[in-house]
């Protein structure tokens, strides 16, 4: 949940919200409705479905809710764009990293848009359920959402009756996740999101387009690729994984990705510079990631810097991934974005847009309030 000092201060700010929303809802009544929504998913709400949200908003039926996230007419995508807009503003900065990563959502049937058997991350295995692809921005200042994409399986997008049943809209053709992150990422750029760095996991690490976008956008990358990555390297033809089992022990280095929960999030990585792929203004290679206790347990990294990068720079690139976990988790937890019950195309992106802005703009009064204090030990002195 929030904390104690962010939770009291949104109802006095939350304003800033609604004046940028108010745009977007030409009526009245459904601007109202807009921000009725948002106080909703900001509220102490148990579980922000249809109907405890308007039960918690004094409405004895869900149909206002309902019809806001179905067939009232406004445009989410121009909210999204508003959302980009305010995170920018209130979390910018030039040094920037932009995050890609998916999320499941779990559902029960068949009916809601998407929903498949597949893999779930939420889960860690096959479950039935909805993917959606997210576009995240994390600087010193905080981290939140920029975009989101829901992913359409081919069992989806060429199924005409299923389609029509959850207002597919016609324009919308199956398209691959990386194919989506990289839509995502080009509106992203086209607006001017101040970043210099892209991060994701190896789903989108291994697409070659993907790399390259980044590249022809002057940015630099560290993206997760599987062991069994093929390289071609002067001298070594093969996987990653074979380049890295030949690194001396001297190649190694001890350093922290970030803080976690349990404090700073220690591992051994190792580098290996592309020589022949590098010019004078950039360098590529491998970063490889080596678990302390247990070696054995390692992670691969396709990097692209600046000259001059530090591994301390591109492993702290790397564990700018956590930022997008933490977010997901708290979006979920403060602000319902897996609370829906809609099962539409028009209903997933409406709630989910909405859910975004609201963890937006509790991440941005987390930045002005400051990192919290620092744990007390026993006799009342900070853990060195």
């Amino acid at each position: 949940m929030p904390t104690a000092d962010v939770a009291a201060a949104w109802p006095e700010r939350f304003e800033e919200v609604t004046e940028r929303l108010a745009p977007r809802f030409g009526r009245k009544d459904l601007r109202r409705r807009a921000e009725s929504y948002m106080r909703g998913l900001l509220g102490r709400v148990d579980r922000k479905n249809s109907w405890q949200l308007a039960e918690a908003l004094g409405d004895a039926t869900p149909h206002g809710v309902q019809r806001l996230l179905g067939r009232a007419r406004w445009d989410a995508d121009a909210v999204r764009d508003d959302l980009r807009g305010y995170v920018v503003e209130r979390l910018g900065e030039a040094d920037g990293v932009l995050i890609v990563d998916e999320t499941g959502f779990l559902k029960k049937g068949t009916k809601s848009v998407g929903v498949q058997r597949q893999y779930s991350g939420t889960a860690g295995r096959i479950e039935n359920c909805q993917v959606g692809v997210f576009l995240a921005y994390r600087t010193g200042r905080g981290a939140a959402f920029l975009d989101r994409a829901l992913y359409l399986p081919k069992s989806w997008a060429g199924d005409a009756a299923r389609r029509r049943e959850a207002g597919v809209p016609e324009g919308v053709a199956f398209a691959t996740k990386p194919e989506q992150a990289r839509a995502m990422l080009r509106r992203a750029l086209k607006a001017g999101v101040p970043a210099a760095w892209v991060t994701a996991d190896e789903v989108y690490g291994s697409d070659y387009k993907f790399r390259s976008l980044v590249e022809q956008a002057g940015l630099g990358y560290v993206v997760a690729v599987s062991s069994a990555q093929r390289l071609f390297l002067g001298g070594f033809y093969g996987r990653a994984d074979a380049l890295a089992a030949g690194l001396p022990a001297d190649d190694w280095l001890r350093l922290s990705c970030g803080a976690g929960s349990k404090g700073q999030r220690l591992y051994d990585w190792a580098f290996v510079e592309f020589a022949f792929q590098s010019d004078g203004a950039w360098t590529k290679g491998l970063l490889v990631r080596r678990s302390i206790a247990e070696p054995h347990e390692r992670a691969y990294y396709l990097c692209r810097g600046r000259k001059g990068t530090t591994v301390e720079g591109l492993a702290r690139v790397a564990g700018c991934r956590w930022a997008i976990e933490s977010a997901f988790e708290q979006a979920k937890q403060e602000v319902g974005l897996d609370g829906y019950e809609v099962r539409s195309w028009a209903g997933w992106h409406r709630h989910v847009t909405l859910s975004l802005l609201a963890h937006a703009f509790l991440e941005a009064l987390r930045a002005e309030a400051g990192p919290p204090p620092p744990k007390r030990g026993r006799r009342g002195v900070s853990p060195s």
